[in-house]
């Protein structure tokens, strides 16, 4: 018997080429329960092979701050932003009994329990299945966020106009 090996990048890329319908969504909240949702949706329409775009926006940036990323802005406004809003996929809180902290324990021990993936591993595999990260550069500016302090494998930093422009093109548009 002969077998046919399949790239999966490969057959990915056929795929997203053969069938372009496009989600796009729009990360405005820095929760746990919310941008996990957002990445379950983004990594799900990705592996149907739809082109998935999403937007960070205000509190969203967070998700994709690095870990203890703190803002290098000039005037102290911004530079408070990035003291007392810390950053970083890992440590975001959850949207409701968060409990000072004890609440995001909670429920990551209650995911690792049942073998689901955390937000980081989330972003990595819709980064690995091809979603494209924008960055609100107005949001950036407001909050004394630069592409620095940002992770690795941003694909745009643009504004509104550009999610807008993805999002006219798109089947499906979600605002997280």
């Amino acid at each position: 018997m002969i077998g046919t090996q399949v790239d999966p990048a490969v057959a990915l890329s056929d795929l997203q080429t053969s069938k372009p319908e496009r989600v796009t969504i729009v990360l405005l909240s820095g929760d746990l329960d919310r941008a996990m949702a957002a990445f379950i949706i983004a990594t799900g329409a990705a592996a149907m092979g739809m082109q998935v775009t999403m937007f960070f926006t205000f509190w969203g940036l967070n998700t994709i701050r690095r870990n203890g990323a703190t803002s290098s802005a000039k005037d102290w406004l911004r530079r408070m932003f990035g003291v007392l809003n810390k950053g970083g996929a890992e440590n975001l809180p959850l949207s409701r009994f968060h409990f000072g902290g004890l609440g995001t324990r909670m429920m990551q021990t209650v995911m690792k329990q049942n073998r689901m993936p955390g937000v980081p591993e989330l972003m990595r595999t819709a980064m690995d299945l091809g979603v494209r990260f924008i960055a609100c550069t107005t949001t950036m500016g407001l909050m004394g966020i630069t592409k620095d302090t940002l992770i690795e494998g941003i694909d745009q930093f643009a504004g509104v106009t550009t999610y807008l422009a993805e999002a006219k093109q798109g089947s499906v548009n979600l605002f997280i």
